[in-house]
Parts: C-alpha cells; structure tokens; sequence
C-alpha cells in the first residue's frame, strides 16, 4: 500500500513551479534542456568547362570555347547555395519564369561594374543570363543582394584558382581524374581533411564513359578564408569516384 509521505514533498514542489512561472523563470526541467543550435553550411559549385563542354557540346555556353582559353585552365563559378533552399523571397511567377523560361528574359541584376567584369569573366554562362537564374535560384538565401552573394563567391572562386587544384586538371587533360587525387589535391592545397569535403560533379559522355565537368565544395557559412570555410564543414560521399577531364591539350 503507498503511504502519503510523498505527497508533502509533491504539494512543495508544485508550489515551487508555480512560484517559478509567477516570476516568469523557466520549469527547472525544462532549463536543462536548451535547443540545440543550427549550423548553417552551404555548397560552393564550380564547373571545369574542358569536361562541361566535352559532355555538352551543344550547350550555347560552349559556342566559343576553346582549348586554349582561360577557362580551359580553371575552374568556372556555377553557383553557392545552401542545400535544399532556393528562391527565397521571390514572387512565385517569377520562380516559374527562372525554372521555364529564357534566363535572359529575367530581371537583369545590379552588379558594381568591377563585380559584373569579374563574373564575365568567372562564369562563361553569364552571358545566356545564368548569373540571373543562379542569383534568382541561390543568391536569394544566402545573401542580401546580389553584388554580395557575387562578389562574395567570386573570392572564393580565385583562392580555389590561385590552389594547385586546377593544375591537377589542366595536367590531366584528356586523361582520367580520380576522387583521390582530387581529394588529395585539396588536403595539400587546403590542409588535412579537406578533400572529403569534395564531390566530383560527372556526366555520361557518349561512350558512356563519366566526364568530370566540376566540383562542389561543402562551406560553413560566413566569413573567412576558403581554408577555414571548408574545415568547418563536413565530409561528404562522392556518387562519382572517377572521369575524364575533357578534351585534351591544344598543341
């Protein structure tokens, strides 16, 4: 048979939480319990036009490229996002018409003109209106505006450019790339660990074979170096371990 010794005890603890909740402080059950805090991370996507433009020859981004091109001996930006969020913010009519339409038929946007020489230059594609359908698709929520999110990634794109990363590709060209070498390639470049951050980016091409046609690089969001960036993220599983680079060297 339970005895009623407890039942003082259990009338003084309610007393005590009701106290509690008059003063506005919180349950001391509850105070032991504090959400756990969110860790934003986000994607930084790069494309090698050797291998894009090898895959996709009748892309209109591969119109004018050519071997001996600058984009031919690095890496091109494609986009920064963060993973499964897109188009923050914007008009559901306007999303339709990014998804569907002719991306040169979107808002142009408002890049400083040092900014909008950099991306010209960065992204081959801006021309047919990527940087539109990429600020329109990511951008949105990763930035408050468009010369942010651009002149942001534009700076990461050269520290990766300016890294013995590409010169790996451009050494390869032609030839086959692995996961390891490329993961490699980071650790050296980046520091220890960085290169399980990395996925290779591949398509069939018409043999069937996979051709490299870029990289994704797993960031912490906010500031800081690429270095830093990329160790504050987490590793990754690569579906593709393995592709050509593309076409091979002029001359």
């Amino acid at each position: 048979m339970k005895t009623n010794a407890a039942l003082p005890f259990k009338a003084v603890f309610s007393f005590f939480v009701l106290c509690l909740a008059c003063l506005g402080l919180p349950h001391p059950v509850a105070a032991q319990s504090a959400p756990e805090k969110v860790v934003v991370r986000e994607v930084l996507s790069v494309s090698w036009q050797r291998g894009y433009c090898a895959a996709r020859s009748k892309s209109r981004g591969c119109a004018d490229f050519a071997a001996t091109s600058p984009a031919a001996k690095q890496f091109s930006l494609l986009g920064r996002f963060q993973v499964r969020k897109s188009y923050c913010g914007i008009d559901a009519a306007l999303q339709q018409k990014a998804r569907k339409g002719k991306w040169t038929d979107l808002p142009e946007i408002v890049l400083a003109s040092a900014t909008k020489d950099r991306l010209l230059a960065a992204m081959p594609a801006a021309k047919l209106g990527l940087d539109r359908q990429q600020w329109l698709r990511s951008g949105s929520c990763v930035a408050a505006s468009a010369e942010v999110y651009y002149s942001r990634s534009l700076d990461l794109l050269d520290q990766l450019n300016t890294s013995p990363v590409p010169a790996l590709f451009s050494g390869k060209a032609g030839a086959t790339v692995t996961l390891a070498e490329v993961r490699a390639a980071f650790d050296k470049a980046f520091g220890p660990g960085t290169g399980e951050r990395v996925r290779l980016s591949c398509r069939k091409g018409a043999d069937g074979k996979p051709i490299v046609i870029g990289l994704t690089i797993g960031l912490a969001a906010g500031e800081g170096t690429l270095e830093t960036l990329i160790e504050g993220s987490l590793p990754t599983k690569s579906r593709c371990t393995e592709g050509a680079t593309g076409m091979a060297q002029a001359g």
